[in-house]
Order: C-alpha cells, then structure tokens, then sequence
C-alpha cells in the first residue's frame, strides 16, 4: 500500500513516501480501514521535529511510524471478534486509545504510538470506530477528530455550560476554531484572540469579539472578565491569561504554540481559587458527543487546503505558515 514513514526526528527527508508497505491487518479485537482522507495537525510536525519529551504524546515512540492522527474511510475488513457487519461503514477513528485493564492514564495515540492514517489502510481497534452517517465528504469530515475531540474535551473539562463567558486563543487553528463552535454550541458567549486578517472568518462562527494575536488581553476585556480560558498557545502571554479570568475561573490546555515555559505567579492561582486542567487524554463519552454534533450539524468543518498524501511535505509547509483557517486535509 502506499504510505509516508516517519524514519526519524528532523526535517521534512525523515518523511518516506512508499507505495510497498504490508497492509496490516486487523488482530482480534480490530476493524481494517481504507482511509479516504485523513488531516495534517501539530502532532504531526512536533513528533517529527522531536518536541515531545521522550519522541511522542506518550514518551514511547518508535521508527519507522505511519503518522496521521485524523482519519474518515470504511471499515473493509474485521477480525474475528467483531461483528462482519461492520464491513461497509463509514467511520471516523477516536484518536484516544485506552489500553484495557490498565490505569487511566495507559493509552495509545493514532498516528503516534500506533500507524495512522498517512496511509491507504489502518487497523483500528473496533470500539475506536465510529460510525458517522452525515452528507459531509471525506475530506471535511477527516478535519473532525484530533481537533474538534480536543476542543470537546477541554470544554468538557473546563464544564462550560450556557451563560459562560470564554475566552479562546489560537483561535484560527484547528483546535481553536472547534473550540469557538463546540462553545457557541453549549450557550457560552465566545470572544477569541487571532491574527487580524482571520477575524472575518471566525466572526462568523459565532464570536462576539475578536482581538489580535498582539493585543494586551488585560487591556482589552478587563481584570476578572472571563469565566473560563480555552489555551492552546502559552507564551510570554501566558499570565495574562489568569489575570482576566474571574474568582473561581477555569482555565484548560492542550498546546503551548508560543512556548512551553510560562510564568506562573501562585498568588493569582490561589487567591483567586482557580482550576488548571491539562487536557490530553478524551474523556469517557467526549468523541460520542462530538458524532452526535457533527450528525445535527452543530459544528462545520473548515477546511482551507486538500492536498494528495504524495504532498504531505507541501501540506506541512502550509500548515507551519500560519495563513490559514481551519484544517488541511490530505486524499488517500
């Protein structure tokens, strides 16, 4: 089958573009996916360029590696556990995999501790899955899983309900433009920080206010104004981010784009009684209910560029300048 292997930590010559790589094929408990599209995200370049502390999401991490972590196609094949009338779905792939009769805490990631979807099949294991009957192409319903299940799931963590006020960063990529859906969809009142030349697009999304990516946070809304901080950025920013939340705020990540390393004064975390969630793992129930929005149409893809798999180094050059909104997608 054709594929792109991830052979090492480095620049775009570890990505190997083959067309005699095995079709896996599915163990027990597994379902084989011809994959129809699958979306390039950050997971992607970090695993590539060695940003993770120990190579990848989970610290373990082996060559050569499929990457591709978002993935819509059909189910053409099942092991001898799972039902043979799954053959024939259409399926989009949770990128979360909880390892059974282990902690909470021991999964496997699509794309990074298991072969994802750069590829024309991938084994899955069947609960992971989902059927998905929506009028969407593969394309756009291939922008869904990694971010949109990112941006549920710091919602979900951070318990943003109707009436929030939320402020979002990073708000033309993936994971922010989902997160500005997924909380308009739950009631919030969305303001985002963006570049300027993204704010028509996301305005109309449903934000009530937009600022730059430049702009004193502080300055702009105020001391005590949010109820909760959706952050994928970090930064030198970074404290600022506490200081507009009000007493009692939540605060959630999932990204440091900007940097890592912030600084964090504990007097605004304790005094002001907040919560920090870290927000990797999806929680029970969250992929369900992004189907079940995605079905109802309570969230859009936005796709900005589809490219062939054979583009992939194309594909991630876009994705690295920034002048986008929303996914690039790769056709298998």
């Amino acid at each position: 089958m054709r594929a792109v292997l991830l052979t090492g930590h480095g620049g775009y010559e570890y990505l190997s573009i083959r067309d005699d790589v095995p079709v896996p094929q599915p163990a027990s408990d597994e379902v084989l996916i011809a994959v129809g599209a699958a979306a390039v995200n950050n997971t992607d370049i970090n695993t590539r360029v060695g940003w993770y502390q120990g190579g990848g999401w989970t610290g373990s991490f082996q060559f050569p590696r499929i990457q591709g972590i978002d993935a819509c196609g059909r189910i053409v094949a099942v092991g001898r556990d799972v039902a043979t009338s799954r053959v024939g779905e259409r399926v989009l792939v949770e990128p979360c995999w909880h390892s059974a009769n282990k902690p909470p805490t021991a999964v496997r990631f699509f794309g990074s501790e298991a072969d994802g979807a750069f590829a024309e099949f991938a084994v899955v294991p069947s609960r992971y899955a989902h059927i998905i009957d929506s009028a969407l192409s593969d394309c756009e319903l291939a922008s869904f899983p990694c971010s949109y299940s990112t941006a549920e799931n710091m919602l979900t963590r951070a318990v943003v309900t109707a009436g929030d006020r939320v402020l979002i960063t990073g708000a033309s990529g993936g994971v922010g433009s989902a997160a500005i859906q997924l909380a308009v969809a739950r009631g919030a009142e969305v303001m985002a920080v963006a570049g300027l030349d993204k704010h028509g697009v996301l305005a109309a999304l449903g934000t009530a206010r937009l600022v730059g990516r430049d702009a004193d946070i502080v300055d702009e809304f105020g001391a005590d104004s949010f109820d909760v901080v959706i952050d994928v950025v970090g930064g030198d920013q970074w404290p600022s981010l506490l200081t507009v939340l009000r007493a009692g705020g939540r605060y959630a990540t999932a990204g440091a784009i900007a940097g890592p390393d912030v600084a964090l004064d504990l007097r605004t975390l304790y005094l002001k009684d907040l919560t920090l969630f870290g927000c990797t793992m999806l929680g029970t129930g969250v992929f369900d209910s992004l189907v079940h929005r995605i079905e109802t149409g309570d969230v859009r893809p936005l796709v900005a560029k589809v490219l062939p798999l054979e583009e992939i180094v194309a594909a991630q050059e876009l994705f690295l300048a920034k002048r986008h909104v929303g996914k690039i997608v790769l056709t298998v």
